[in-house]
Order: structure tokens, then C-alpha cells, then sequence
């Protein structure tokens, strides 16, 4: 293969790189330009537009455009195109803009069946993104496409060009997320010391910023506006056209000190409600502008400081701050991070297209035979057949100037009868006549980039050329290569302690542990299944470390193995459940399930069913996150007065956005940040709980006992009252344990409560009417429907199994974020 192949998808921008294994080569758009704007437009003649031409008139028609996408990547969000009455899902868009940067390259390299490609996600990016961009590209027709981290390649991008060794520190803020690297070079190989970085923090958040505090203000006061009309249909175009206008001032603030947010009347097409015609002209300064992005500026050197600490440096250790991504040609930002973090800053590389530069590099690296997409061998042997039984090991891939090649000679007895010679094939250096024995050790240097062909020759005490078949040695003079990628994200398997036991998580790759990673992982079933039964066994997967409560991570999926998956025979409670995993050098996973009792194997390909399940439309999901955001906030608040702490305040500072959500004036944008900051709330929740985990236990064990005590008593049996009694006691006395027994206590006290709700039949009633007036939490839309309405069919008939059976159906389709009802989706394998 020869032709490599970068793309770095972006959330405002995108560009595609190839490389030749000496040489990388940006490709232009028609216009000649580097990047190309992520953004599609249809006419209404259905005629389609990608490109610096859609991204103008997306801004003028905002209904019949799709821009940001990427944001929406691995949601269950759809972009509108209006004119033609067409809906694209975020995959679809995404592949249009992959196909259009495909269609830059000659037709030899698009035609050749064995081009590969590498994609960048952020590394912030979790599985259902990277699962959606692999998406587009399949969409796209690629044949050979992997995935890799953008601060692996801005990395490989960077250490093209800089040939010293030192410790870097890559600072990526592109158009939607910010990435960070710590990167250690030596002699041409590449350690990735730690990453980190934020989900939500761009060049487009800079822009939300000019937005909602200089011209949603501004528009206010000087015209007549509805108070919901950032999110009024009517005003779609005005707020477009102003977010163009807010993205062309910032830029222009890179080489100038003022610039004007400009927009007629004409460009606004639109009248207030007094009929006036609205236009746009403010002064955006620099002292302005720097103002409105100090929060997030500082948040972006926080994570750097994190990612600092991660791979326990100090910022003396750092050789140069690299900058990557758009937002960073402004030199004000540069100054600042350099001047907070105290290392000085490197602008030797091109930020708009250095990660797909250092993507096409990496390309190169891939063993495109391989079906894990596994990087390439640098181990090489060559076996010589013949009248000599002789080989010669050498490293058939490095960095270095020169490669060691060493000698292997197993018959002793024509050691000191032969001789050998080495002959540059490329450059006409020889190594000139050299006894052959075992052992024997020659240093070939490497003069060009790419391969250096050398021939061996074997001669005979009389100067005679002797027969030894294959006789050629290819050495591959490399970039700088990576040798170590850590994870962004620890990724466990949740599965019961033990049988009616809490959950746990069992860890398949932790943070920061090197990619790419293999392993197995065996479990129990903790009940039967029949082939046939609609019921399933759940292989539930999350990201994130937080132990207690588990669904405060991210959820990623479930594999399941449902009843209908195969057709007969039953794996019985206590069967073998065995799992082989891989985590790719991108992170994805790759999940297979064997189940001996049946003799079937299962995947994540065609069994993971629930990441669509997981997914959020974040244009109709502001109820969703509220709640969310609600629950957390009560969550807090019942520790504030037992426990001080800046952690907890931090958190409950996240969660209060996310609580306060307005539909009159948040946007998709707004709802994802806050679902974001729900998220890194969580983490901070975990981390009081760590440090404080004594009294956190105590008021949970208090408040579980009142609720007991107050609502449940009075109908629980004697033998349950004694039995919880007990576990009251017990939960009391393991409040400083370390070693799961509080956390197992009281699930089986969350559980015994549970039961005894779960016999009420009022109880019922009122769980199936709270959950089918909750649409937001759902999914599946139709399906929560056709559920809702069975579930009033039986209620009308007194049906009230009937009714609990919904429920359960009602549960499998809940969005794994709310965790009001964790007790009836647990995971149901057993740690084993």
C-alpha cells in the first residue's frame, strides 16, 4: 500500500492529508483553500452543496442547512432540510463531508481498493461517537478506515517537524472540543505521557459567548424581540446570520485589535414585532473578547495542569507548548496559556491541518492486513534458503539514521569459510567484504525517508558467489513513531458481587492504561434463559471510574443476549459467560461473547442493541437534563450541611446550570454543555465521597431508614421487618469498610424496600402513570407509546401483573441516565 490517507473531521472545519512515507501533502478544496467548513446545503431543486458554498448559505437559509454536526455525533438528533422535506441523521451528514474530502484526491489513490484511512475523533469523544464516525465512513464507501485520537495525530504532526528530543505539550482546541497531550520524544519514538481535555470548549463556544452576552443584549435593547426568540422558528434566520456575523468579528480580532459585528438589513431579513427591520453593528474588542472567553481559557489550562499531574510533571519538565486547531492563531490566547503554564510556545506547524498531517503519518503505521487494524511489525528477518542455513535480524521500521542487522549462522562448521557483503541498493553504499559468523553485527544507514533496499551477497573462501535464494533486506525509515497511547477513559463490564449482591465494575481498560489493549473476562449468568423468551442477559458497559452509584457514568451500551438470539436449548443461572475484549489504539471496543452452554458466540456488531437506546436528542431532550440536573442537585444539597467542601461546591455549581435550563433561551448547544457538566459534576460528587465516605454512608443509611420507617413499616411482614431491622444494624457496622460489604447491605435493603413497594398494588399504579407521563426519558418513541397504551389497557381490565409487566418493557427503554430505576435493570451476570 502507498497511498495513506488523514482526515480530520471537525466540528467547524475539516481537512485531508496524505502520505507517501516520505512526504505529506495537504489536499485543496476547488477554491484552493486547506480546510473545508463542515456544512451541507440542500436547494430546493434538491441539488447539494458541501463546503465553503453551503456553509455561505447556510447562514442565509438555516433551514435547509446542516452545520456542527459533530456535536451530534452518537445522538439521536436529526438535521432538518426543509426545502426538500429531507431529514439527515448526524452519520449521514458527517459521510458527505467525508466523501466530499475524499473526492479532492487523484481517482488513482480514490480507486485503489488499498488506500487506508485514518479518521480522528477527539479524545474526549465517547464510544457512541466513535461508533458514529466509523458509521459515516462506511456510509462514505470507505474500504480500509480506522480511527485514531486527535492528539496522537496532532503529536505525530508535531514531531514531524521537530526533530529534537524533549517532553511537548500539545494544546488542541479546535472548533468543538479542546484536546491536551503530554508527549515524551526520544531517538524518533513517541510516548504519549498522559491526555485529557473538554468535551464542550471551541472555537464555536467563543462564539456562544459573543452571542449570548454582547449581541442578545444588544438586540434586546434596540429592538422589540419576544422573549423566547433565540428559539423562535421565526427569528431562525436573524440567529444564524448573527452567528456568522459573531464568527467573521472574531476572526478578524487575530490581526486586528477591533473589529466591527456586522449585519444589514438585507443579510437580517427580518422585522421585530413593531415591524422595524432588524440589523446588527457593534464594536468587538479584543479587551472585549478576552474578557468573554477568560472562564473557558482558564478551564482549557486547568485540564492542561490535570493532564500535567497525570503523567506527574511540572511544567519545568516541558520543553514547548504546541498549538493546534483554529481558535489558537489567536496570538492573545497563545500569550496567556504559555504565560499561566510558564512554558514557552511552538508555532512551528500548521494548526488548521496538523492533525490531519499527523493522521495520514500514522496511516502508514497501520497493518492494513490486519482485521484490528494492529500497527505494523518493526521486528524484520530475513531467512536465506540455499547451500547457507542463515538469517539476519533487523528492525524493519524505525526512526533512526542507521538499523542493526545481526547475524544468525546454525552451521558452525562454514563459520570461518565464508564471507558477506551488504549493498545499499538505492544509494551504492556497501559494507564491504565481512567474515560471516554467528553473532556477526553490521549498522546499515538510512539515507532516504521511506524504504532503503539492501542486497546481501555470500561468497566462499574462493571468492565464489554462493547460492542463498531471497537476498534483499527492505528497512522503512519512518516518522516519529508512537509507541505508547494511553486510554482517555476507564471502560469496566457492570455485573453483580456476587448472587442478589450490589453491582461492581469490572474493568477492561483503565485510564491511562497503554492502548491497544486484549484480554478476557468470565462471568455467571445470575438467571436462566430460555431460547425464545423475550427476556435477555445483559452485558451492560459504562466509561468512567465512579464505583457508587455505577449509573453515575456514562453509559456506552448493553450487549444482549436475549432469548430470541438463539434458537434453542436455555443457559442455565450459574452458566459460563466469557468475554473477549480489545480496546483499539482509537478506544473503541471490540466485544465478543461466548456462551459454552448453548455453543454460541455473540458481538458487539450485532448484539449491542442498547447504544441506540443511549442515545440523546439533544434538540428535544431540555426536560431530560433538567431532571437530571434536578436529581443531582437534591443529591448535593442533602450533603451540604454534614460536609464542607470546595468539591461539592464545584459540583453543585454544575448541576445548577443544568437544574435552571430555560427553553425560552437554551439552545441544543446549551443542553448538551449542561449534560456535560452533569457528567463532570458526578465525578466531583465521587471524589466528596471518596474523602468523606463514613458520613456520606451514615446519611444514606439515616435516609433510608426514615423512608423505611415513615412509609413502609406498616406493610411490611414480620419476618421482612426483622430481616431489614438486621441489615440496618449491619449496614451501621460496616460504614468504615473498604471492602464492598456497606455497598452489598444496602442494595439488598434497597431491594427488600423495593419488594415491598413491588407487592402494593397502588405502588404500581403509580409507577406505571409517573413513568408513562414521562416521555422525555425514553428513547424509543414509538415504542414507550404502543408500551403506554397496553399499559392502560390492562389497568382499565385490573390487570396488575399485566401492568408490571409494562413497566419492565418500560425499563429496557429508559435512557440510562436517571437512575430512579436502577432496581428493575440490573445487571443480571455475576463477577466470576
Amino acid at each position: 500500500m502507498k497511498h495513506f490517507i488523514g482526515i480530520d473531521l471537525g466540528t467547524t472545519n475539516s481537512a485531508i492529508s496524505s502520505f507517501d512515507g516520505v512526504n505529506t501533502r495537504v489536499w485543496k478544496s476547488p477554491i484552493q483553500t486547506d480546510v473545508t467548513p463542515s456544512a451541507i446545503y440542500i436547494d430546493r431543486r434538491g441539488r447539494k452543496l458541501v463546503g465553503q458554498s453551503a456553509y455561505e448559505q447556510a447562514a442565509r437559509s438555516p433551514d435547509n442547512a446542516a452545520v456542527l454536526f459533530k456535536r451530534l455525533m452518537g445522538t439521536s438528533s436529526t438535521l432538518q432540510f426543509k426545502a426538500v422535506g429531507e431529514s439527515k441523521t448526524p452519520v449521514e451528514c458527517s459521510s458527505e463531508v467525508l466523501k466530499t474530502l475524499f473526492g479532492y484526491l487523484t481517482e488513482e489513490i480514490r480507486e485503489n481498493k488499498d488506500t487506508g484511512v485514518v479518521i480522528t475523533v477527539p479524545a474526549a469523544f465517547n464510544q457512541m461517537q466513535k461508533d458514529a464516525t466509523m458509521e459515516a465512513a462506511s456510509l462514505a464507501g470507505f474500504n480500509n478506515v480506522a480511527l485514531m485520537q486527535e492528539p496522537v495525530a496532532a503529536v505525530m504532526s508535531v514531531m514531524k517537524n521537530n526533530a529534537s528530543d524533549g517532553v511537548f505539550l500539545i494544546y488542541d482546541l479546535g472548533g468543538g472540543t479542546l484536546d491536551i497531550a503530554i508527549a515524551e520524544s526520544h531517538a524518533g519514538k513517541v510516548n504519549l505521557l498522559s491526555h485529557g481535555g473538554i468535551a464542550m470548549c471551541g472555537g464555536r463556544d467563543f462564539d456562544r459567548e459573543i452571542l449570548d452576552n454582547i449581541v442578545r443584549p444588544w438586540l434586546r435593547e434596540n429592538f422589540e424581540l419576544p422573549d423566547d426568540f433565540v428559539t423562535n422558528p421565526n427569528y431562525k434566520t436573524l440567529i444564524r446570520m448573527a452567528n456568522h456575523a459573531v464568527e467573521r468579528a472574531k476572526i478578524e480580532l487575530s490581526s486586528r485589535e477591533e473589529s466591527i459585528i456586522s449585519l444589514t438589513e438585507t443579510e437580517a431579513r427580518t422585522q421585530d414585532l413593531s415591524g422595524e427591520e432588524i440589523y446588527i453593528d457593534i464594536e468587538l474588542t479584543r479587551e472585549m473578547f478576552n474578557k468573554l472567553i477568560d472562564k473557558r481559557v482558564n478551564a482549557s489550562i486547568d485540564a492542561a495542569r490535570e493532564a500535567l499531574s497525570q503523567a506527574h510533571l511540572t511544567p519545568d519538565y516541558i520543553n514547548k507548548v504546541a498549538f493546534v486547531g483554529g481558535p489558537t492563531n489567536y496570538k492573545p490566547l497563545r500569550d496567556k496559556v504559555c504565560f499561566e503554564l510558564g512554558i514557552e510556545g511552538d508555532n512551528s506547524i500548521n494548526p488548521m491541518t496538523a492533525v490531519a498531517e499527523g493522521a495520514s503519518i500514522f496511516a502508514e503505521s497501520i497493518d492494513w492486513d490486519s482485521q484490528d487494524r494492529s500497527r505494523k511489525s518493526s521486528r524484520g528477518k530475513l531467512s536465506l534458503e540455499g547451500n547457507v542455513n542463515l538469517s539476519f535480524n533487523f528492525h524493519a521500521r524505525t526512526p533512526k539514521n542507521i538499523a542493526r542487522v545481526l547475524v544468525q549462522l546454525s552451521d558452525a562448521h562454514t563459520q570461518d569459510e565464508l564471507e558477506f557483503q551488504v549493498d545499499c541498493i538505492n544509494t551504492g553504499w556497501t559494507s564491504g567484504l565481512l567474515k560471516l559468523k554467528h553473532g556477526a553485527a553490521l549498522n546499515l544507514p538510512l539515507n532516504q525517508m521511506g524504504e532503503n533496499s539492501f542486497k546481501v551477497f555470500v561468497f566462499n573462501n574462493q571468492g565464489q558467489s554462493v547460492d542463498i535464494g531471497q537476498d534483499v533486506i527492505t528497512i522503512t525509515k519512518t516518522a516519529a513513531s508512537v509507541e505508547a497511547i494511553p486510554a482517555s477513559h476507564t471502560i469496566s463490564i457492570e455485573a453483580l458481587n456476587q448472587l442478589g449482591g450490589s453491582s461492581g465494575l469490572v474493568p477492561l481498560v483503565k485510564a491511562g492504561d497503554t492502548l491497544p489493549v486484549k484480554g478476557r473476562a468470565n462471568f455467571k449468568a445470575a438467571e436462566s434463559l430460555r431460547a425464545g423468551a423475550i427476556s435477555s442477559i445483559n452485558i451492560k458497559l459504562w466509561e468512567g471510574d465512579i464505583k457508587e452509584p455505577i449509573s453515575d457514568n456514562r453509559p456506552i451500551g448493553v450487549l444482549k443476549i436475549s432469548g430470541t438470539d438463539f434458537e434453542q436449548g436455555v443457559i442455565p443461572a450459574g452458566a459460563d459467560i466469557e468475554c473477549e475484549y480489545e480496546i483499539l489504539d482509537s478506544g473503541a471496543i471490540k466485544l465478543e461473547v461466548s456462551v459454552p452452554s448453548i455453543g454460541s458466540v455473540f458481538d458487539s456488531g450485532k448484539n449491542f442493541y442498547s447504544r441506540q437506546e443511549g442515545q440523546v436528542d439533544y434538540s428535544s431532550s431540555l426536560e431530560l437534563v433538567k431532571s437530571e440536573g434536578e436529581s443531582l442537585l437534591a443529591r448535593i444539597e442533602a450533603l451540604e450541611g454534614v460536609i464542607d467542601s470546595e468539591m461539592l461546591q464545584n459540583a453543585k455549581n454544575k448541576a445548577v446550570v443544568a437544574a435552571n435550563l430555560d427553553a425560552n433561551t437554551q439552545q441544543a448547544e446549551d443542553t448538551q454543555e449542561a449534560m456535560e457538566q452533569i457528567y463532570e459534576a458526578k465525578k466531583l460528587l465521587s471524589k466528596t465521597r471518596d474523602a468523606n465516605l463514613a458520613q456520606i454512608r451514615q446519611i444514606e443509611v439515616d435516609d433510608l431508614e426514615s423512608f423505611y420507617t415513615d412509609y413502609l413499616y406498616e406493610l411490611a411482614s414480620e419476618s421482612d421487618r426483622s430481616l431489614i431491622n438486621r441489615l440496618f444494624s449491619s449496614a451501621r457496622n460496616a460504614l468504615s469498610s473498604r471492602n464492598g460489604d456497606f455497598e452489598n447491605i444496602v442494595e439488598e435493603i434497597r431491594g427488600k424496600n423495593f419488594q415491598i413497594l413491588w407487592n402494593q398494588d397502588w405502588f404500581v399504579v403509580e409507577k406505571f402513570k409517573s413513568m408513562a407521563t414521562s416521555a422525555h426519558l425514553f428513547s424509543d418513541r414509538s415504542m414507550f407509546d404502543r408500551l403506554v397504551n397496553e399499559g392502560v389497557n390492562r389497568l382499565e381490565n385490573d390487570d396488575i401483573d399485566g401492568v408490571k409487566e409494562i413497566i419492565l418493557h418500560l425499563s429496557q427503554i429508559q435512557i440510562g441516565m436517571i437512575s430512579d430505576n436502577e432496581i428493575l435493570a440490573n445487571a443480571n451476570i455475576v463477577m466470576g
